[in-house]
């Protein structure tokens, strides 16, 4: 009797145990389904094949970085210092999103990227993003703040997302992040980024040589070439008004830096290069340009993708209007011309083509029409779609000509055949890229990626795209002048 006693109670203090243990189960999967989750992103380690790489280039995880972006070409770079204190190109990453035009970010809401040099500290590293990860650029730094710039919160994050900010996929934010870590544990208390409209090249000085930011585009350039023939940080300050760059240290408030000789002979030496090649180019013809996005862009290995925040915008790709050499629209080119688009995919249906070989004529099909560069190839009308030249089916003409397949093609007249000028037949436009569904965790547009209120769906909408991660490019020799790629 007494035993059975016993042996119930025990029965009954197990039980209480194990529901115990589940509630305390229940507690920790709850707080795991939340910031738990979150925070433990952070703490992703390093790829091998990445830390590899370090090695290989003669540095090491714990070794300082340098961070640099472009938004014409839609890349982030990282950098990696050496032993010596020089730095060396460790990966490119292809960016998946930015909003807004080249340019300065100058106001809150303008959804500019802003462009600029900028600190990276511990304290801006945001574990508990929204967008999986991101970190604070520092924006506006002492530069904006002196010109009067609004704004805060501009960040690199995933979720290849913009309004304002550097947009990449889950999976590269998280590598990027952890490189970032991994160097404030091993020391480095600021992180330089510099960010730039486009790579400091003689084509891309030459096309944008009257864009009113060009001005402030010289300016950065000078920090910009100080790092490309030295390979080291340049060092920055702000003084009335302007940025001012040192390459050994900066006095006071920096109106006064110190250069070293080398280096500023070397910067010299590269801006008389490239100053005789923008003369050259634009002595061959090249014109200047305004580009014109309809919000942003990005990479072009991004095609694909079609979870990205506005589409529609995307749709086009930038558009280049050929400039006189005082701004002005010139006479010839008073029909803009689209370039590649960033998201290569096919212009929209307001977008109209220009020759580049001959000035387009007067009479242009309307915004709803495009007017190809050469007269169309005619096709006979019972060929099938398969049939027809790749062009056609791609530009959207096959679906146009079903239409005719029915009736039988009219022989051409005398008129026909000796008309000295052919008439420009209209072709439908191709369709816009499909509007892709809304992102599955894109907030209402005046949460930031730091506000962590709403809840988060565990699916990770980008998290299951490829590593696109471009290699690195060797390093030139020691005193060797490096341009912009």
């Amino acid at each position: 009797m007494i035993s059975k006693k016993f042996a119930s109670r025990a029965t009954s203090a197990k039980a209480i145990k194990i529901a115990a243990a589940l509630v305390v189960a229940g507690v920790l999967a709850a707080c795991q389904d939340s910031n738990g989750l979150r925070s433990a992103r952070a703490y992703q380690p390093i790829p091998a094949d990445t830390l590899a790489l370090i090695q290989s280039k003669g540095s090491s995880k714990n070794a300082p970085i340098l961070i640099r972006t472009y938004k014409k070409e839609s890349e982030l770079e990282i950098w990696k210092q050496t032993a010596d204190g020089s730095y060396v190109h460790l990966k490119t990453y292809p960016m998946c999103r930015w909003s807004g035009q080249l340019g300065p970010k100058k106001r809150e809401g303008d959804r500019q990227v802003p462009e600029g040099f900028y600190s990276i500290t511990p304290a801006q590293m945001n574990p508990n993003s929204n967008y999986y990860l991101s970190f604070n650029v520092g924006y506006p730094n002492a530069y904006d703040r002196s010109k009067g710039y609004t704004g805060s919160m501009i960040m690199v994050h995933g979720d290849c997302s913009s309004a304002g900010c550097f947009s990449m996929t889950d999976e590269q934010i998280a590598e990027i992040y952890a490189i970032a870590r991994e160097a404030f544990a091993g020391g480095q208390q600021a992180i330089q980024m510099q960010s730039m409209p486009f790579r400091m090249s003689p084509e891309n000085l030459a096309k944008h040589r009257v864009d009113p930011n060009m001005p402030f585009w010289k300016e950065i350039k000078e920090g910009y070439d100080q790092f490309e023939v030295s390979k080291r940080e340049p060092r920055v300050a702000v003084c009335n008004g302007r940025y001012t760059f040192g390459s050994a240290s900066m006095n006071g408030a920096g109106c006064a830096p110190v250069q070293d000789a080398e280096t500023s002979a070397l910067v010299a030496e590269r801006r008389r290069d490239q100053d005789a090649k923008v003369a050259e180019l634009v002595a061959n013809g090249v014109r200047p340009v305004k580009v014109v996005y309809s919000d942003g862009g990005q990479n072009p290995q991004f095609a694909h993708v079609t979870m990205v925040s506005r589409p529609e915008a995307l749709a086009a790709g930038p558009v280049e209007i050929d400039l006189d050499d005082k701004g002005k629209p010139a006479p010839r080119t008073a029909v803009a011309k689209a370039t590649p688009a960033a998201t290569s995919v096919q212009p929209a249906a307001t977008a109209v083509a220009r020759s580049t070989a001959q000035p387009v004529a007067p009479a242009v099909p309307t915004a709803t029409a495009f007017a190809p560069a050469t007269p169309p190839v005619a096709v006979p009308a019972t060929a099938t779609a398969a049939d027809k030249p790749f062009y056609q089916r791609w530009m959207g003409i096959a679906d146009v000509l079903k239409a005719d397949e029915a009736a039988p093609a009219a022989a051409p007249t005398a008129a026909d055949t000796t008309a000295s000028t052919p008439a420009v037949t209209p072709v439908v436009a191709p369709p816009s890229r499909p509007a892709a569904r809304s992102s599955l965790r894109q907030p209402p547009a005046q949460q930031h990626p730091q506000q962590n209120s709403k809840v988060v769906d565990p699916r990770q909408k980008t998290s299951s795209l490829p590593g696109i991660i471009t290699g690195a490019h060797e390093p030139l020799p020691s005193g060797v002048l490096s341009f912009a790629r």
